[in-house]
């Protein structure tokens, strides 16, 4: 059986899957994806598309599949792409119409379905809870209906997709184990024992949702849900409504990120709400940066029986100042002219408070000669010896400055809190980290996937994030601040959860998202939705205050939660109604 090793790198064991002529899994490459945005029904323009995909690097390409007619329309899409000899393996993305896969898998070479509404359930519009029969007999009927497709697939060698996303769970799971990574496990497992059953095994799975600390956590416990009863399918990662711009990319990176860092995952999407072939450099960057850990020189440690990979804890330490205690993660940060005023200045070997004290910065050496309000030490996990953590120990007034240079930088300072741990040594540590680039794009999805990891574990007091290149340390102050709020320690800004464009987007997306965040910016913690359909809706938007999304062409219906405020309204006039619908419940500030 599997078991993450906490500290050293290598990828998760995976089986080997066939899609068309692509191989997936096993010993082959993280291969990279990405989803079309165009009218499946519109043929040129989706083969247009697809082709710019491809040639931007992407491995598989998905469509939406909203019935039959898209169904027929994706073999259209198919056999025009074959006829420009373009190989690469299309997909059909299919919710609640469990007639459009059967059509689709005789099309096209993979067909991801969603368990959550693949078939209706028996008790609509009855909130009393499930007895063991009646979940019994739903699970019946899906797999009466289940079954049929997996034979079509059998015969036409059609790859299967199951994908659980987190905000359209089955009532059925939903009211036995609520909206939780539970219940997406088990929604999962339960279409896995289907496929055992009847001997198919040409799958992937995915666990899909905009939190990104849900995400991580659910993927891990369905690695060690499958390898229980060993099953061995390739995964695919992708953080649903990550979003646009920097924000999408840091996203994105903490949440795919993290797993890749723990070996798992076979492929991936990054969802932006961008031109699809955007995604793939993106994707691209993430993959090589951490294929880069590839045999590393092992590190020691012992992982700490007080850590869970499952739920989230943040990891005790002392207050020191504003660090560490119940504070927020802070910020230390270069000068510059900030838009986030970072908590610390950087200056030389001095650091440099609010309200302008300053700070020495000092070595492992100095830890026992040093006793001021605050002090500042620059370690890594080589000066963990047993003296040094005695010293920390007995010094109440020390923050840790983590630095690293080790080629799996995030196994060694995982190394470094395991041993705090279990020596209970309490003493806050500010994680470092120092770049050399000069594209800002680089700097986030590298940060990104080195840091958030680390906060989704529990660890991390704040971050000191440095870069040599030509980016600016507004930039940079940027991104560190993004990082916590994509890891969810700390929010300094309107957080929006928009979803990639795809066919069934009800309006232009990339334009609706710029127009709200014109509008909405400054209303700091705020979470806004901006869904392109209900398909996934209020569903995937759960976790926001307020949701805009598409209800029809031109048309757009508007959220507080989970409750519809504004039904079918007309486009044009949505952005206003929403900040109306702020305003009334209080939370809107000039």
């Amino acid at each position: 059986m599997w078991k993450l090793n906490q500290f050293n790198y290598s990828r998760k064991p995976s089986d080997e899957i066939c899609i068309g002529e692509l191989l997936l899994g096993g010993d082959q490459p993280v291969r990279i994806q990405s989803m079309a945005s165009t009218d499946t029904n519109d043929i040129a323009n989706s083969v247009a598309q697809c082709l710019r995909i491809v040639e931007a690097g992407g491995e598989l390409v998905r469509f939406t599949t909203q019935g039959i007619r898209e169904a027929e329309s994706a073999g259209k899409i198919h056999a025009a792409l074959r006829a420009q000899n373009c190989n690469v393996p299309l997909v059909a993305d299919i919710h609640f119409n469990a007639n459009a896969a059967d059509v689709a898998a005789t099309k096209v070479e993979k067909v991801r379905i969603n368990p959550g509404n693949y078939v209706g359930s028996i008790k609509i519009g009855d909130n009393s809870d499930y007895t063991d029969e009646e979940f019994e007999t739903e699970y019946q009927k899906v797999r009466a209906r289940f079954i049929p497709f997996l034979n079509i697939c059998k015969e036409h060698n059609t790859a299967i997709r199951i994908g659980v996303n987190h905000g359209s769970l089955s009532e059925r799971m939903m009211n036995r184990f609520g909206d939780t990574s539970l219940g997406m496990v088990e929604s999962c497992m339960e279409f896995l024992k289907i496929c055992h059953e009847e001997n198919f095994h040409n799958l992937i799975i995915s666990m899909k949702t905009s939190n990104t600390v849900m995400m991580v956590q659910t993927v891990r416990l369905l690695v060690q849900a499958m390898e229980k009863v060993d099953m061995h399918y390739p995964l695919h990662l992708g953080v649903t409504e990550a979003g646009d711009g920097e924000d999408g990319r840091i996203k994105s990176a903490v949440g795919i990120g993290a797993l890749l860092n723990d070996g798992i995952g076979d492929t991936i999407r990054v969802s932006l709400s961008e031109e699809p072939e955007a995604e793939i450099p993106v994707a691209a960057l993430l993959v090589k940066y951490i294929s880069e850990k590839k045999n590393h020189i092992p590190i020691k440690a012992m992982e700490s029986p007080k850590y869970s990979r499952f739920e989230y804890s943040r990891r005790k330490s002392q207050k020191v100042g504003n660090i560490g205690g119940e504070n927020v993660p802070i910020i230390v940060s270069s000068k510059g002219n900030h838009a986030i005023v970072p908590d610390y200045i950087l200056e030389g070997n001095t650091i440099i408070s609010a309200d302008g004290k300053k700070y020495g910065i000092y070595t492992a050496s100095d830890i026992a000669k040093i006793n001021f309000e605050i002090n500042f030490v620059r370690m890594q996990f080589s000066d963990l010896t047993t003296n040094t953590i005695d010293a920390l120990k007995q010094n109440n007034n020390i923050v840790i400055l983590l630095e690293t240079n080790h080629q799996n930088s995030v196994g060694e300072q995982r190394a470094f809190f395991h041993t705090l741990l279990n020596e209970d040594c309490n003493t806050p540590v500010i994680l470092c980290r120092k770049y050399s680039e000069n594209e800002l794009q680089y700097l986030q999805i590298k940060s990104a996937a080195d840091l958030g990891i680390l906060f989704i574990d529990g660890f991390g007091d704040g971050i000191l994030l440095e870069n040599e290149g030509v980016i600016s340390s507004e930039a940079v102050n940027s991104v560190a601040f993004g990082i916590l709020q994509a890891s969810r320690v700390r929010t300094t800004k309107t957080e929006f959860i928009s979803c990639p464009s795809c066919g069934r987007t009800m309006f232009n997306l990339q334009t609706v998202v710029a127009k709200v965040k014109a509008r909405t910016s400054h209303l700091t913690g705020l979470k806004i939705g901006i869904m392109g359909c209900i398909v996934n809706g209020i569903g995937e938007m759960a976790d926001a205050d307020y949701g805009y999304v598409g209800a029809g062409r031109g048309k757009v219906s508007l959220y507080k939660k989970k409750e519809c405020m504004e039904r079918n309204i007309p486009e044009d006039e949505a952005v206003e109604k929403l900040i109306d619908i702020i305003k009334i419940n209080g939370d809107w500030h000039e």
